[in-house]
C-alpha cells in the first residue's frame, strides 16, 4: 500500500517541477478582488497557505482590509499562539541567562572531565576520588543522566519549534513570513560557535519587532546585535595600531580578512578557524562584516562600492564588540580598539569618531539608492516571482526613498501593485522546503503534538533551520529546490503527515475529507488539472489521497 502510494506520489511531484512556467517577468492584468484565485494568491504569499475556511473568512472581511490588517500586526490578537508557546523555557530568556542556564554548564563538565582524566593513574583506569570541582548536577549528568550538552542542544531544538508553530498557528501570518524573510537576508548560523545561544535574542529583538519599521533601525538592530557581531567576527576587529598609539603594550598586528574565495569579484574570508586557533590568532582590522554589509545587507553586488570601501568601513566599525561575550553579553562599543582616523566610504568623508562612525556607515548605506534597489528586488522576488517585473522593482524602489525605508509602506506599495496580483503570478512560485512543509500543516487543518518532527523533517528537506552556513541565506528560487532527493523527501513527508498522528491528523480530520472533491476543496482549494484529480482518484484510502494532493503540481507551488 504504501509502495503504491509513494510511486503515484513520485510521478505527481515530477510533474510539480516539470510543468511549462512563463518565461521573463510576468504579465501585469490585474485580478479580480473577490476572485478565489486572488484569495488563494494572497494567503500563499502574504502567509503559509490557507487554512480550512480561510478563504471564505477573507472574502467576507475583503482583500484590502485583510491586508490592512496584517500590515499591522500589532492591532492582530494572538493569545491562542502564545498559549502555545508557553511550555518553551528558552525561548524568552535573554542570552545571558541561557549562557548561564545551559552554556556554562556544559562548559563547567567538559573542564571537569578533563580534570578527571589528568587525575587518572598511569594503567588507564579512572581516579577514586571524585572530583570536587564537579558539582552533584554534573557527577549526575557524568553518570548517565541528561548531559549538559543535550540540554545546551534544547535552546536550538525550541527556537526551530517555536519558528515552525508560529508560521503553523499564528494569525499573524505576514509577520511571520517577513521575519523569515528578514532573518535570512541578515543570516546567522546557528553551528558557529556560540551563536547557538545567541540567536534566540537575536531573532526575538532585533529581527521581529523590526521587520516592519524602518530599514535603517533594522540594519542598526542587527550591526548591535551579538549574534551577528560573533557570526561574521567584527566583535573581535581592532584597529591594528590602537593599543601602541594609546601608549599600552600594542594589539598584535592583524590581517585582514579578505582572502580566500572569490564572490562578486571581491576577495571573500576563508572559515572562521575553530577557537582554540582563534586565541592564537593575531587580531586586527576584520573585514568580514563590512563586505558582508554592503554585499548582501544593503548595496548588493553590483551596488558601486570597491575593496577600498569594505577596507574603510571595516576601520569605522572598530570597536563595535561584544560586553563579556563568554557570559552572553550584549553590545558594547570599545574605544581602545577603534580607528579614530579620518574614513572615506562611497565618496563620504566620515569624520564623527568613535561609535559615531559605524552609525554614519550605516545611514549612508541605509539611504543609497543601490540599496533600495537590492532591497525592493529581492522583496520582489519573494513575493511576486522568481524574475520579478523591472516596473515593480521601480516603484518599490521609488517608495523606498520616498519614504526614507518604511518596510511597511513598501510592502503595501507591493500587495497591492498590479503586478503582485496578476493571474499570471498565481502558483509562480515554487515552495521552499519551509513553504511546504508549514502550508501541508495548515492546509490539512493538523494538530500537531510534537513539533521535533517537523524540525527533523525540515532537515530531511535540506533546509535545517537556523543552519544556513554561508551568509547569503537559502535561495527562495525554484533551482534550489528542485533536485531528484528533495522531491523524493516531500514524497516520503507528505506520506507521513497523512498517517502520522503525532503531527497530528485525528481519524476525524481525515473522515471528514473521506472523499476526492472535498479534499481537493480544502487543501487545494479545488483548482487542479484533470491530470491530479485523476492521479487522487487512483488512491485506495483517505490518507493516500491526501499524499498525493499534498504532492501534487498545484500544491508544490505557490
Amino acid at each position: 500500500m504504501r509502495a503504491r502510494t509513494a510511486a503515484l506520489l513520485t510521478i505527481a511531484i515530477l510533474a510539480a517541477f516539470s510543468t511549462p512556467q512563463a518565461a521573463g517577468p510576468i504579465p501585469v492584468t490585474a485580478a479580480a478582488p473577490t476572485d478565489q484565485k486572488a484569495i488563494v494568491h494572497l494567503l500563499n504569499r502574504i502567509g503559509y497557505g490557507p487554512r480550512p475556511g480561510d478563504v471564505e473568512r477573507v472574502r467576507e472581511l475583503g482583500l484590502q482590509k485583510y491586508i490592512d490588517q496584517q500590515l499591522h500586526p500589532e492591532r492582530i490578537a494572538d493569545a491562542a499562539m502564545d498559549t502555545r508557546l508557553s511550555g518553551f523555557v528558552t525561548i524568552n530568556l535573554s542570552s545571558r541567562e541561557i549562557s548561564e542556564q545551559y552554556e556554562q554548564p556544559q562548559l563547567e563538565l567538559r573542564q571537569a572531565r578533563k580534570q578527571q582524566a589528568a587525575a587518572a593513574p598511569p594503567n588507564g583506569q579512572p581516579a577514586q576520588t571524585p572530583n570536587p570541582d564537579m558539582t552533584p548536577e554534573m557527577r549526575r549528568a557524568a553518570r548517565g543522566g541528561v548531559p549538559p550538552q543535550q540540554q545546551a542542544q534544547a535552546v536550538l531544538i525550541e527556537l526551530q519549534e517555536q519558528k515552525l508553530l508560529r508560521a503553523i498557528y499564528s494569525e499573524r501570518q505576514l509577520q511571520e513570513v517577513l521575519t523569515d524573510f528578514w532573518f535570512n537576508h541578515f543570516n546567522v548560523d546557528a553551528r558557529k560557535g556560540r551563536d547557538r545561544f545567541l540567536l534566540t535574542e537575536y531573532e526575538r529583538e532585533a529581527i521581529r519587532p523590526n521587520v516592519l519599521g524602518k530599514f535603517r533601525d533594522l540594519l542598526g538592530a542587527t550591526a548591535k546585535s551579538p549574534a551577528m557581531l560573533f557570526y561574521l567576527d567584527n566583535f573581535q576587529s581592532v584597529d591594528p595600531n590602537a593599543g601602541a598609539a594609546r601608549g599600552g603594550r600594542g594589539l598584535r598586528p592583524g590581517v585582514t580578512a579578505g582572502r580566500g574565495r572569490v564572490r562578486g569579484g571581491l576577495n571573500m574570508p576563508m572559515p572562521t578557524p575553530p577557537p582554540q586557533q582563534q586565541a592564537r590568532a593575531p587580531r586586527g582590522l576584520n573585514e568580514n562584516y563590512g563586505r558582508e554589509l554592503m554585499e548582501l545587507h544593503t548595496l548588493g553586488v553590483d551596488g558601486g562600492y570597491t575593496q577600498k570601501d569594505v577596507t574603510e568601513v571595516a576601520r569605522a566599525f572598530t570597536g563595535w564588540t561584544i560586553d563579556n561575550p563568554r557570559q552572553g553579553g550584549g553590545f558594547q562599543f570599545n574605544a581602545r580598539m577603534h580607528d579614530e582616523r579620518e574614513k572615506v566610504v562611497l565618496g563620504h568623508r566620515i569624520k564623527a569618531g568613535g561609535i559615531n562612525d559605524g552609525e554614519e556607515v550605516l545611514t549612508i548605506l541605509a539611504t543609497h539608492p543601490s540599496t533600495a534597489r537590492f532591497i525592493s528586488t529581492k522583496l520582489a522576488r519573494r513575493f511576486v516571482s522568481d524574475t520579478p517585473p523591472d516596473s515593480l522593482i521601480d516603484r518599490l524602489s521609488a517608495k523606498f526613498k520616498d519614504t526614507k525605508g518604511d518596510l511597511r509602506e513598501v510592502m503595501r506599495t507591493l500587495l497591492t501593485s498590479p503586478e503582485f496580483q496578476s493571474p499570471d503570478a498565481y502558483r509562480a512560485k515554487v515552495k521552499t522546503p519551509l513553504e511546504f512543509i508549514v502550508s501541508a500543516v495548515r492546509a490539512t487543518g493538523a494538530e500537531v503534538v510534537n513539533a521535533r518532527q517537523l524540525v527533523s523533517g525540515m532537515q530531511q528537506l535540506g533546509m535545517p533551520l537556523y543552519q544556513c552556513q554561508p551568509p547569503t541565506g537559502y535561495k527562495d528560487t525554484a533551482d534550489a529546490w528542485t533536485n531528484t532527493g528533495a522531491l523524493v523527501n516531500r514524497m516520503n513527508f507528505a506520506t507521513t503527515l497523512s498517517t502520522n498522528r503525532q503531527l497530528g491528523m485525528s481519524p476525524a480530520q481525515l473522515q471528514a475529507l473521506g472523499n476526492r472533491d472535498t479534499l481537493l476543496d480544502t487543501i487545494v482549494s479545488g483548482d487542479v488539472s484533470e491530470t491530479t484529480r485523476a492521479t487522487v482518484a487512483k488512491a485506495s484510502t483517505v490518507p493516500q489521497m491526501v499524499a498525493l494532493t499534498l504532492g501534487s503540481p498545484e500544491f508544490q507551488r505557490r
